[in-house]
């Protein structure tokens, strides 16, 4: 059986979840373009430092440059938006958002503690001249401030620009489910920047094997649900959607850098507070509702590679090179 779809089958299905792209394209001369990008999400509307959200990571394979997983794993707590590029541009990211969020939080740094930035990356070198260093951090304010709970846009956009899937364009891909425990409903949404497969592989299609010399790739997995879980149950569901990811035929090669991260908005962590013990509520682990929220990742997952290509257009990017929108 598969799992009823989100209204817009996307991330923002999740009440309040928010995304922002900022899309960088431009051709220079003969040898370079610029093909690239940045994409925000924000787990909610509101002060992401002072109200975290509960959160956990899925390392698949760790051949990647995200920033922010070692205390995001210590912790369990997600305080800042969850930032995707390209692989040379992490600190000019990290950059952009540090500075929105000190502007946003006057006491980080003088009256309360540092703060944890998560930012993930692929690599778009294939179509992007990423020795240049295009995106600034600028772009991550920028990306931030357009975030919006609309239906987000797919394929060749913000960070998903120049990356490429099983050898077609790729880029940013989302979708939702919709489960059911007792009397309540929730809702899990997935957004993806797919970078990764060679042709052959795809096992939703019978394409021919190219020749063409893409990085071994990689994919970023960004999880959203509304459900009542903490950072142990989010690490579970992170870690499922590895078997989305499976499904199109991924063989996760040693090069490629997989990373999921899963966020819960039903309940917000006080920075301050003045009390000694915290509460949370969470579903129960042995409650079937937890199976269909592994399903629900796994199907979202799969799809949102498959919305990363369908949404994707034919691009061309350094030295004449082009990705083909891919035949579905």
């Amino acid at each position: 059986m598969v799992l009823q779809k989100g209204k817009y089958n996307c991330i923002t299905d999740v009440g309040d979840v928010k995304v922002g792209h900022v899309t960088l394209y431009e051709k220079i001369d003969d040898h370079d373009t610029i093909c690239t990008g940045v994409t925000a999400i924000l787990p909610h509307s509101g002060n992401l430092f002072k109200k975290k959200t509960h959160a956990a990571n899925a390392v698949i394979n760790g051949f990647g440059k995200t920033t922010g997983l070692v205390q995001l794993d210590e912790l369990g707590l997600l305080e800042s938006p969850i930032m995707l590029t390209n692989t040379l541009s992490v600190g000019s990211v990290m950059q952009g958002t540090l500075q929105y969020m000190l502007e946003e939080n006057e006491d980080i740094g003088v009256s309360t503690g540092t703060i944890n930035l998560v930012v993930g990356e692929c690599n778009d070198g294939y179509l992007n001249s990423i020795r240049l260093q295009a995106v600034k951090p600028e772009h991550a304010i920028q990306a931030i401030k357009k975030a919006s709970t609309e239906p987000v846009q797919e394929g060749a956009v913000g960070a998903g620009k120049g990356m490429a899937c099983f050898e077609y364009k790729g880029g940013i891909g989302t979708a939702s489910r919709i489960i059911s425990a007792g009397k309540e409903n929730y809702t899990v949404g997935c957004l993806v920047l797919s970078n990764f497969g060679k042709r052959e592989q795809a096992l939703f299609a019978n394409w021919n094997k190219a020749s063409l010399d893409t990085p071994d790739g990689s994919i970023m997995i960004i999880i959203a649900t509304d459900a009542p879980l903490y950072d142990r149950q989010l690490k579970r569901l992170a870690s499922r959607s590895a078997v989305g990811l499976g499904r199109t035929g991924s063989t996760i090669d040693h090069g490629s850098g997989d990373i999921a991260i899963a966020f819960s908005t039903a309940a917000t962590f006080e920075h301050n507070s003045d009390h000694t013990i915290g509460s949370i509520s969470f579903i129960r682990d042995d409650h079937p509702a937890m199976g269909q929220l592994f399903q629900g990742v796994i199907e979202a997952t799969e799809e949102a590679i498959m919305n990363s290509l369908k949404h994707a257009e034919t691009t061309v990017g350094r030295r004449g090179r082009m990705l083909k929108k891919a035949p579905l």
